[in-house]
């Protein structure tokens, strides 16, 4: 099992997390590496934890299944669970949000493409739309009347 774990320095909000919904799938995109070989994909991949892709030979579905170019063997990696939101710490800890199991390849790199969501820490107020591509995130909490912010965005995949 790997798990994809984040750390990142919230400021007035909680519960960070991707907007990922059978409606609204989100899409995570990481760099690949084969097991085998240990050859590394050039391209990013995407991979959805409401599809589900045949694997050859009939051995049942995953979310994610890959053909390695340079050693011809197929991998293929499936999302446990739904994605666990990040929650405020002070200091900010490395905390897992979503974990998958692997079999003959490894995800080695995360891209945050898509929307995520958070929560205003004392207002309640819900957030969507954030954009993590950059590594931080700024907005205004009216409820509350103060600067909200996500800052120092630090992805790892690591084993679960």
């Amino acid at each position: 099992m790997l798990a994809l774990a984040l750390t990142a320095e919230l400021s007035g909000v909680t519960d960070l997390r991707p907007l990922d919904s059978p409606d609204q799938p989100y899409y995570y995109t990481f760099k690949v590496q084969c097991t085998s070989c240990r050859e590394i994909h050039p391209n990013w991949v995407s991979v959805s934890r409401f599809e589900a892709n045949e694997m050859s030979g009939s051995r049942g579905e995953a979310n994610f299944v890959f053909k390695c170019k340079m050693c011809k063997r197929e991998s293929s990696a499936t999302i446990k669970a739904p994605p666990a939101p990040y929650t405020y710490s002070s200091p900010p800890t490395r905390q897992p949000i979503l974990t998958f199991d692997y079999r003959g390849c490894e995800f080695t790199e995360f891209k945050p493409d898509g929307e995520w969501q958070a929560t205003g820490l004392e207002s309640g107020t819900a957030f969507s739309g954030i954009e993590l591509n950059e590594g931080e995130w700024y907005d205004y909490d009216e409820k509350a009347g103060e600067e909200v912010s996500i800052k120092d965005v630090g992805w790892e995949v690591r084993r679960a």
